[in-house]
């Protein structure tokens, strides 16, 4: 199930950042360009604030693991963070790479 909200989370941010480019075939409407401008500086956006948010959630997962005295709750929940941010933090660079990529082919 959660697979697939991810897949479903995936494809609607592919559609629309795909659509301003798909309307090359009729000319380019200022709208569009708008449009197609709009996304790439939210993109770019994101891409710059994932950096230092994946960073602080490893720092944070680190720090969890040092000062958790044994607890091994407190170690595992480090662990977790740390896994689960750095997976984050590589999902949002290979959409990246896979929209890039794609733009490059359409426009």
């Amino acid at each position: 199930m959660k697979h697939k909200k991810i897949y479903w989370i995936f494809l609607l941010i592919l559609t629309l950042l795909l659509i301003p480019n798909l309307c090359f075939a009729w000319g380019e409407p200022e709208l569009v360009n708008k449009l197609n401008s709009a996304f790439e500086n939210i993109r770019d956006w994101l891409i710059k604030l994932a950096t230092p948010a994946a960073a602080v959630a490893v720092g944070t997962g680190v720090f969890m693991k040092k000062f958790s005295f044994g607890d091994e709750e407190k170690m595992r929940l480090g662990k977790k963070l740390i896994k689960g941010s750095l997976f984050s933090y590589a999902f949002i660079l290979a959409i990246n790479l896979i929209l890039s990529a794609i733009q490059s082919l359409v426009g």
